[in-house]
């Protein structure tokens, strides 16, 4: 790997993946001073188009962490899928890593997470480890079906996930040769997620609650705040997410899942990066998402997660037939000069998140339609 021939003035952030997650840090350390430095699988990935000191190699490569993280004031990731004992392995070797491997092994291992979460009290859906058919049928007799078969480590995006209503779902799930984990099916109304940021030396904050619309296990849609939420109920939302960053030891920022039920909150996910449910942050909040887990890795104070509008939607946007989405952009601009539009520098696929929309305002059911106006225009070409 080449190394750049200046030293920069401002501390450098090293950023492990270089997906639209680093691409869109880019920006807000450009304006703080700091220089962000990716490791890449491909210069093709979307952070190395627009990233200056882009290092190629493999994160599952102990020499080429070690020998991206020198010169580095801080190491933090764009995914979860650096092998823990490496993470463990920098912060042996003297380099500064957020989040840690201690906390950050919660966010790759499903079953280290529900056994911590138990443990200090977070609410959680039933749920055990499942080695066999035979488990998870045991399991399903004693909480009922359907249950859902998790894999233990790598899943995301739906993907890694069944609801299983009968044998044959069970088996199908088995089939994949991969560890699994059973969780009672929770009867939500509907899905939440709570970011929050914690710095090295404890400063927290945490961002309004946000409701995620999914489909087909895909995040398409957030509202920010989500509409119609009880205040303590939001409260105490922000309350779990903080108590779980200072539990796990998190720095950095800590998206938190949850279902909201008949009966409360229910944790389901947690990731330990900047997330898909604050993307809407750029534009949303004082402080985006990204600006904040520099700060937070950097120990600096905490910017202000609040609003800039009463109401923020978010729109993913997923490839469809025509990749030529740049075309429409005239439309868009023309028709609503105060949508934001962000690509990730992705090859258009069918299904693939390739960029988002935001739009904000006073109104939430304006604000909506706007979003998903400029959304489906973009990837279609139609009018809705």
């Amino acid at each position: 790997m080449s190394s750049p021939s200046y030293r920069p003035i401002g501390p450098v952030v090293g950023m492990i993946g270089a997906g639209q997650l680093a691409r869109m840090t880019q920006q807000p350390a450009i304006a703080l001073g700091i220089e962000l430095r990716v490791l890449a699988g491909s210069l093709d990935d979307s952070a190395a188009r627009v990233v200056v000191d882009t290092r190629v190699g493999d994160h599952r490569s102990s020499a080429d962490l070690l020998d991206f993280a020198q010169g580095c004031d801080a190491i933090t990731f764009d995914h979860e899928h650096v092998p823990t004992e490496l993470v463990r392995e920098l912060a042996d070797a003297g380099h500064s890593v957020h989040p840690g491997a201690d906390a950050l092994v919660h966010a790759q291992d499903k079953a280290v997470m529900r056994e911590r979460l138990t443990a200090i009290g977070v609410p959680c859906p039933p749920w055990a480890r499942v080695d066999t058919p035979a488990d998870a049928e045991r399991f399903a007799a004693e909480h009922g079906l359907p249950i859902v078969l998790k894999a233990v480590r790598g899943g995301y995006d739906g993907r890694g996930v069944w609801v299983c209503r009968t044998p044959a779902d069970v088996a199908d799930a088995f089939s994949a040769g991969i560890p699994l984990l059973a969780e009672g099916f929770v009867p939500f109304k509907r899905e939440l997620a709570v970011l929050v940021a914690r710095s090295p030396h404890g400063q927290g904050v945490s961002y309004p609650v946000v409701e995620t619309v999914q489909e087909d296990g895909i995040c398409v849609e957030v509202l920010a705040p989500a509409p119609g939420l009880d205040g303590e109920d939001a409260a105490q939302a922000q309350r779990i997410a903080l108590k779980i960053a200072h539990e796990l030891g998190v720095t950095g920022l800590l998206a938190v899942e949850m279902f909201e039920t008949e009966d409360g909150l229910v944790v389901n996910e947690l990731a330990m990066r900047p997330h898909n449910s604050g993307h809407w942050t750029i534009e949303g909040a004082r402080t985006s998402q990204f600006e904040q887990h520099l700060r937070a890795v950097l120990d600096l104070p905490l910017g202000s997660p609040s609003l800039t509008a009463p109401h923020v939607v978010m729109v993913n946007l997923l490839g469809g037939d025509d990749p030529d989405l740049f075309k429409r952009y005239e439309h868009v601009m023309a028709h609503d000069p105060g949508v934001k539009v962000h690509f990730y520098g992705k090859e258009v696929r069918p299904g693939r998140k390739i960029g988002h929309v935001t739009a904000y305002g006073a109104d939430l059911d304006d604000v909506r339609a706007r979003a998903r106006h400029a959304a489906v225009y973009l990837t279609t070409g139609e009018y809705t």
